[in-house]
């Protein structure tokens, strides 16, 4: 697989996720209009992906620009507008505005120096969560059975992945049995992209509908969940993929681990708790059309927030590259 998003000199490449698993395809984005367009369409998808997505969005912007900074500011502007509630955007965009006044040529050492880091911190967060993934095994249960919810592989990253990749690394050490992958409506990333992550990878699975999860984790169908985050506010409330929260209230109550895997600057200090968190509302036809088609009677309307906040005090372990946070006790691990 080519990296989900990269530069290959003269424009952004990514793969096409809304043709997955039919086909992969990759796509030359030459401006800033066509980067909004894909992020929007989620062409493009996942927090980490998101942050190089900005910073070389910021970086296309000013290449022939006469005034760097204020194309750097117009773009910013634009680019975060797409996506309000994943932070890593706004995070990305800022790192490569930050180096505007220095020219079109130091933007773009910013943005690609994001490609090369994100790829080195998911390893670290896969590596990292792997072995917390050990502390939940036990002689009755050596290999887990593990649920994941959206798509947080490689595909939402540059490489690796978040939640997936810490499963993955876990699979590799013969700790995970079996993948339950929620199909995440309304887009079906779930069955989409992770599904096709999981079969590449040679890890045994079976995709659940949403609305299966929370009962088959009552039935103890599942022994650990685990998921990414798109932003994460400073009392660690989590703000994901919506049915997140209904996955954390559900493993909360058959008292199995809930954790969450993200990159540090997926923490969101400046945002208080979850109820700041804007939630992304996208467009009725999501829900309304299925594969084109409508399913819903003429005249009927949709509510379609894309996110939502599962609180802190569901959480058992945020795991990022540089800690392991228990937000029940407020321990750190750094080792």
């Amino acid at each position: 697989m080519n990296r989900t998003i990269d530069w290959d000199g003269d424009a952004i490449a990514i793969i096409d996720q809304t043709l997955l698993p039919r086909e992969e395809k990759v796509i030359r984005l030459t401006d800033v209009a066509a980067l909004c367009e894909a992020i929007e369409s989620l062409r493009v998808r996942g927090a980490p992906a998101l942050g190089v997505a900005g910073a070389l969005g910021v970086a296309l912007a000013v290449r022939y620009a006469g005034d760097v900074p204020a194309a750097a500011d117009e773009a910013a502007l634009r680019l975060a507008a797409t996506r309000p509630t994943a932070i890593n955007l706004r995070w990305g965009i800022e790192q490569a505005r930050a180096a505007a006044a220095e020219g079109p040529d130091a933007v773009l050492d910013v943005a690609l120096g994001l490609i090369e880091a994100d790829v080195r911190t998911n390893r670290a967060i896969a590596e990292r969560g792997a072995r917390w993934l050990a502390t939940q095994t036990s002689p009755g249960r050596p290999r887990l059975r593990v649920l994941t919810h959206c798509n947080t592989g490689a595909l939402a990253c540059v490489e690796v992945g978040t939640a997936l990749g810490v499963i993955s690394a876990a699979y590799e050490k013969g700790l995970v049995e079996e993948v339950l992958a929620t199909e995440t409506r309304p887009l079906l990333q779930g069955s989409r992209l992770t599904a096709w992550e999981l079969q590449r990878s040679g890890i045994p699975f079976r995709v659940v509908v949403d609305g299966a999860a929370p009962s088959l984790i009552a039935r103890g169908a599942v022994d650990v969940v685990i998921v990414g985050a798109d932003r994460i506010a400073a009392n660690h409330d989590v703000a994901n993929k919506v049915g997140t929260y209904a996955l954390a209230l559900a493993a909360a109550r058959a008292r199995i681990p809930f954790a969450v895997a993200a990159p540090e600057s997926t923490r969101d200090l400046a945002t208080a708790t979850g109820a700041d968190v804007p939630i992304e509302e996208r467009r009725e036809d999501e829900v309304l059309r299925f594969a084109g088609e409508r399913v819903a009677p003429a005249g009927a309307r949709a509510l379609n927030p894309a996110f939502d906040i599962t609180p802190a005090e569901l959480v058992t372990a945020i795991i990022t590259e540089a800690r392991l946070i228990e937000p029940l006790t407020e321990r750190i691990q750094r080792s």
